[in-house]
């Protein structure tokens, strides 16, 4: 079955409670109405401040509550508090705020999961032959250090069992193996090393079997690609939007205790209802 119609089952499975803070966005607001009406989800109107949100600030940031209340009354830090207090189960945010303030509002109050450091993003990338992969940190991190490099890696791996069944990441860079050096290639095979993903890899080597056989670096099936910085990242998913046709879903952010999904400032309806879905499908 393919992600996105596996997704959708999983989602109208659960019935999770989806908070929309920008349902006055007409975009959001058709597709609210949608994913209601074909039992995708249940939204959640935006609640008045609480006890519960208002505590889930102080827990998670230290805040003084008289800060956190007044943090509150705006919409988006609202809803992320909703989800942490647990008046609502996941946060499709990003149609009409910038990605940085979607994050701001997600690390405010749901927090990092366990043993994660750096948040991050990731892009579900469906291609017209049916090819189905997770593509890292392609909206977020500009120039990751090894340690932020390596917490994407590992989210990214987490994020494609869940999605796709499997993962098979692989580290990219402009060398594979030992045969170049330098800076960016030192770090991709530190990360490498300590999580036992395959890397440095190049691009080709990662996905195409036969050069991979003939580079040493196994069978090139990968299905998670991790890009060494946001350059690279966001200039791959949107030439293979361009030449290849594929589908870029997202970015959904990873690396949160809970989902949250950063919709694209031009994200369609259909765009916010599927994200939506794939949310709901990661709780």
């Amino acid at each position: 079955m393919l992600v996105l119609e596996a997704a959708f089952e999983t989602a109208k499975a659960r019935k999770a409670r989806v908070v929309m803070p920008e349902r006055d966005e007409p975009r959001v607001a058709e597709a609210a109405d949608r994913v209601a009406r074909e039992g995708i989800a249940e939204p959640v109107d935006l609640a008045e401040v609480s006890e519960a949100q208002i505590e889930a600030l102080v827990a998670t940031r230290g805040m003084k509550p008289a800060m956190a209340e007044r943090l509150l009354r705006k919409p988006l830090y609202r809803a992320a508090a909703m989800v942490a207090a647990g008046e609502a189960d996941t946060l499709v945010a990003g149609a009409a705020n910038p990605t940085a303030e979607v994050i701001k509002a997600a690390s405010m109050s749901i927090g990092l999961a366990e043993d994660v450091t750096v948040p991050s993003s990731f892009f579900l990338m469906l291609f017209p032959g049916g090819r189905q992969m997770v593509w890292a940190d392609c909206a977020v991190n500009a120039y990751p250090d090894a340690a932020a490099l390596e917490a994407i890696a590992r989210a990214s791996e987490i994020t494609a069992r869940r999605l796709l069944g499997y993962a098979r990441p692989a580290l990219l860079s402009f060398s594979t193996g030992t045969s170049g050096t330098g800076a960016s290639v030192d770090m991709v095979r530190q990360v490498a090393e300590a999580t036992g993903f395959k890397g440095p890899i190049q691009a080709d080597a990662a996905l195409n079997a036969t050069i991979a056989a003939t580079k040493g670096m196994g069978e090139g099936k990968a299905n998670v690609l991790i890009f060494p910085s946001l350059d690279a990242g966001n200039i791959g998913y949107k030439l293979a939007q361009e030449l290849a046709g594929a589908q870029a879903l997202g970015p959904f952010l990873q690396g949160f205790a809970k989902p949250v999904c950063d919709l694209s400032r031009g994200a369609k309806v259909d765009d916010i209802v599927a994200a939506t879905a794939v949310a709901s499908a990661m709780l």
